[in-house]
């Protein structure tokens, strides 16, 4: 499963101007998938709020939120 979500995204990243190999784009691959992480540890926190009556204030911003539905 992950094996091909990392490919996945190499894939993408490849294509991208300036990138010959993976060292190139590593970073990047890293930061999506900690920005991943953090929408849905965010999106698990928000339902624990929910069902025990609290608010919960989200870990990344609504505009930034926006940006990564667009890419899914």
């Amino acid at each position: 499963m992950f094996e091909q979500l990392f490919k996945n995204i190499d894939d993408i990243l490849r294509k991208d101007a300036g990138c010959s190999s993976e060292l190139d784009y590593i970073e990047q691959t890293s930061w999506i998938l900690f920005l991943k992480y953090l929408d849905d540890l965010g999106r698990t926190k928000a339902k624990s709020g929910v069902l025990a009556g609290r608010k919960y204030t989200d870990i990344i911003s609504k505009e930034f939120q926006r940006n990564l539905l667009k890419q899914r």
